[in-house]
């Protein structure tokens, strides 16, 4: 089975490359913000706890989305494998993740890095705030606060997975097919 982190600040590209992965491998897309809305959709225990909390502003707990995503491997234990989209953040929460695959005897094969210097990705972002009507995207402060805000947080988690032999980092400028090209050689590698 084929688990990926695929990591990288906003507006690095991993929706994109993402959505290429699955078409080539058969991924299931594992994103927090989706489990999160879908099990509050479908009405779980997890859903309304998630719920619950965040109608108050609160952050939805580690465990609660550990409990999301432990749903999700259940429901698709045929899978040729996932792609983890914006988990883990911290290196709790990838020991989290460790420690469920294990109980599933799975683990994390490759946690990619889409590596963007800040200019261009808030110039990416601005564009995409043309079209996405994100508010979050169309203000160049708030944008570099996000990218500030992800080094500063997730640069840890580079370092557990590469403690593990696990990081790969590439350049995530230039053209979506050579970027995917440099993925899908390590995956194959």
């Amino acid at each position: 089975m084929l688990n990926l982190v695929l990591f990288g600040p906003p507006g690095a590209g991993k929706g994109t490359q993402s959505a290429k992965l699955i078409e080539k491998y058969g991924l299931i897309h594992l994103s927090t913000g989706d489990l999160l809305r879908a099990e509050i959709t479908a009405g779980t225990d997890l859903g309304q706890e998630a719920k619950k909390l965040m109608d108050q502003g609160i952050l939805v707990p580690d465990s609660v989305v550990i409990g999301m995503i432990e749903n999700k491997l259940n429901e698709k234990k045929g899978a040729a494998g996932f792609i983890f989209d914006g988990f883990p953040r911290t290196v709790a929460q990838a020991e989290a993740l460790d420690n469920l695959l294990e109980g599933h005897q799975l683990s994390i094969k490759h946690m990619i890095s889409l590596e963007v210097n800040q200019e261009e990705l808030t110039q990416r972002l601005l564009e995409r705030g043309k079209t996405s009507g994100r508010p979050d995207d169309q203000n160049e402060e708030l944008i570099r606060k996000r990218v500030q805000e992800y080094g500063e947080k997730t640069a840890p988690v580079a370092g557990y997975y590469d403690s593990q032999g696990k990081f790969q980092g590439i350049n995530g400028i230039g053209e979506i097919e050579e970027i995917f090209g440099q993925i899908v050689r390590i995956i194959e590698g």
